[in-house]
C-alpha cells in the first residue's frame, strides 16, 4: 500500500508545532488574509517563519492557504502577499480562484499551488484542465464518492495527486460556497468570514399562512435542519488509499491543541498499520475508535464516499459538540515532574488529569502543586492563559498535551 500523506490544520504557531510533534506529515496554516478562515488566530509573517522552520526541522511541509474567492479589490494586496510568501517559502500554496492562480505564478513561481476544495473539482476534465496549467495537486469536492475519485486516479496523468478530506466538520452548502452568513450577517463566507448559520435553529413558514412558524418536526424547539454531522474515515482508510487519494486531509483550522493531537496521533497510527498490513490495522481500529472520541465532535459520517448522505447524516434536534475530554495546556518547560503550560480550561489542586503523548499513550497524574507567575501557590486555576508551574506525580515531556475527562 502506498503510504498517504496526513496533512492536519493549524490554526496558531502553538497548534502548528503539536501538529507536527504528534505526527503530521504536512500542515496546513493561514496567513492574516485570504484565507477562508478569518476568525482563526492565523499566522503573522513572523510566526509563519518560525512555524516554516520549526515544521522543516522535523521534516514536515508547509502549505499555506489563500483560497478566497476573489473580488478586485482583493488582487492587488493578493500580489504583495504572495511576493510576501515567496520570502517566506511555503512548500505550497492552496487556492481556489483562477486569477489567484495566475498571481500565485507570477509572484512566488518556485512554490507549488494546490487547488482547493472550494473551487468544486468534480470530475477528471477538472483535473486534467488544472494539470494542463502546470498544477499537481488538486483538492477533491466533498461531494464525491470513493468510486468516482478512483475514476479519476484511473484518468489524470500518474504524477498528479489527489488530496481529499478524511475527518471533520462537513459544510452544508456545495464545496463550501454557502451564500446564508452573507445574507443572514453580511459576512462572506467565500472570504473567510462565515458565521456558521448552518448551524443556528429553523422553523418553516406556509406562503399562505405569514408570520405563522412551523417547527420541520414534532418538537418545541424548532430544528437544527442544515447541521451536519462530522467526517470521520478512520475506519475505511483502506478504501481510501484503494481509491488513489495521496493525501488525507483533517478538517479544523479553528480547532484548539487537543483536537488536532487527538486527530494527528490517531490518523498517524492508523495510517502506519494500514501500510503495514491490514491485520495490523484490524487490530488498532479499537483503539482508534475509542482515542477519535475524545477529540470535539457532532457525531460522525461517512459524508459522500460510500454514496450520497440521506437523514441520517444530518443532526436536527441541537447543535452542540460532543465533548468527551477538556483541554488544560501544551507542557513547555520541564524540571522534574514541574511542568510549565498556558491554561486554557479550570483545573484544581488533588484531581487526576490525563498526560497525552505523541506515541499514542496516556497517563494518569495527580495535580500535587499549582503555582502562578507571581510564585504563589493556588488550590485551583480558573482563569484561562495563566502561565502557570504545575507539579505532577508522573513525568512529562515537552509538548505533552494535559487534559482531563468532561464531567458526565
Amino acid at each position: 500500500m502506498k503510504k498517504p500523506e496526513l496533512l492536519i490544520p493549524a490554526s496558531s504557531l502553538e497548534v502548528l508545532k503539536t501538529a507536527v510533534i504528534f505526527g503530521a506529515d504536512a500542515v496546513y496554516i493561514g496567513g492574516e488574509a485570504f484565507g477562508l478562515r478569518a476568525k482563526a488566530k492565523n499566522f503573522s509573517p513572523d510566526e509563519m517563519r518560525e512555524g516554516i522552520a520549526f515544521a522543516h526541522d522535523h521534516g514536515v511541509k508547509v502549505h499555506v492557504t489563500a483560497n478566497i474567492l476573489a473580488h478586485n479589490y482583493d488582487l492587488e494586496g493578493a500580489e504583495a502577499y504572495f511576493k510576501e510568501l515567496s520570502k517566506l517559502k511555503p512548500d505550497a500554496i492552496i487556492v481556489a480562484d483562477p486569477g489567484m492562480v495566475m498571481l500565485a505564478k507570477e509572484n512566488c513561481p518556485e512554490i507549488d499551488i494546490h487547488i482547493s476544495t472550494q473551487a468544486n473539482n468534480t470530475n477528471y476534465m477538472t483535473f486534467r484542465f488544472w494539470y494542463d496549467q502546470g498544477i499537481r495537486r488538486v483538492v477533491c469536492a466533498r461531494e464525491l464518492s470513493l468510486k468516482e475519485i478512483k475514476e479519476i486516479r484511473e484518468k489524470i496523468p500518474a504524477d498528479m495527486e489527489i488530496e481529499s478530506f478524511i475527518h471533520g466538520a462537513m459544510c452544508i452548502s456545495y464545496s463550501g460556497r454557502c451564500l446564508l452568513s452573507s445574507y443572514f450577517t453580511g459576512r462572506d463566507a467565500n472570504h473567510g468570514a462565515c458565521t456558521h448559520p448552518c448551524r443556528w435553529k429553523y422553523s418553516i413558514v406556509e406562503e399562505t399562512r405569514p408570520g405563522e412558524y412551523l417547527p420541520v418536526y414534532e418538537n418545541e424547539r424548532g430544528t437544527y435542519i442544515f447541521n451536519s454531522k462530522d467526517l470521520c474515515m478512520i475506519e475505511h482508510i483502506p478504501e481510501m488509499t484503494d481509491a488513489g487519494i495521496d493525501s488525507f486531509k483533517i478538517e479544523g483550522r479553528m480547532k484548539t491543541a487537543l483536537y488536532v493531537a487527538t486527530v494527528a496521533r490517531t490518523y498517524r497510527k492508523a495510517i502506519d498499520a494500514a501500510v503495514s498490513s491490514l491485520e495490523d490495522y484490524e487490530k488498532i481500529l479499537p483503539w482508534c475508535r475509542e482515542e477519535i472520541s475524545k477529540c470535539t465532535y457532532r457525531q460522525f459520517t461517512t459524508g459522500f464516499y460510500f454514496g450520497k448522505p440521506d437523514e441520517n447524516t444530518q443532526i436536527y434536534d441541537n447543535n452542540t459538540y460532543i465533548n468527551e475530554y477538556i483541554y488544560l495546556g501544551t507542557v513547555g518547560e520541564t524540571e522534574g515532574n514541574t511542568v510549565r503550560i498556558e491554561q486554557r480550561n479550570k483545573f484544581s489542586l488533588g484531581e487526576i488529569i490525563e498526560i497525552m503523548k505523541p506515541d499514542g499513550t496516556n497517563k494518569e497524574t495527580k495535580v500535587l502543586a499549582i503555582i502562578n507567575e507571581d510564585g504563589e501557590e493556588m488550590e485551583s486555576a480558573p482563569h484561562p492563559q495563566q502561565k502557570l508551574a504545575v507539579t505532577l506525580d508522573a513525568p512529562a515531556s515537552l509538548y505533552d498535551i494535559l487534559r482531563k475527562k468532561a464531567p458526565t
